[in-house]
């Protein structure tokens, strides 16, 4: 599983620009969002939401702002800028060409892979 957990972590930039794209959210509105998407499966924290946010950020591929929310509180609400567009984009077709790749290997039969 810890291969599966990197994999999951490395994807974690590219997932909240996909969600992004539809429209500014603040933090709680992302990760409720990926996790309806993909129906579970992806089930992130806050410990690994915000930090990427922030770095994400810092890169200049979302931006935040502070809006009034329905209570009292302000809120940080972010969206996406045009590099992330950029990226989502260019990191869309990676991860496509990888997942094909992936499931080709996998799917061929262990003779054609060389096993015995």
């Amino acid at each position: 599983m810890p291969d599966l957990q990197q994999v999951r972590k490395g994807s974690t930039p590219i997932l909240i620009l996909s969600v992004l794209a539809d429209g500014k959210k603040h933090g709680y509105a992302i990760m409720r969002e990926l996790e309806a998407r993909s129906q579970g499966y992806f089930s992130m924290t806050a410990a690994l939401l915000y930090p990427t946010l922030h770095q994400m950020e810092q890169d200049g591929l979302v931006q935040s702002t502070w809006e009034e929310g329905n209570g009292v509180r302000k809120r940080k609400v972010y969206s996406i800028t045009a590099a992330g567009g950029e990226r989502l984009a260019a990191g869309s077709m990676e991860w496509r060409q990888f997942a094909e790749q992936l499931f080709h290997i996998l799917g061929k039969p262990a003779a054609i892979r060389g096993e015995q």
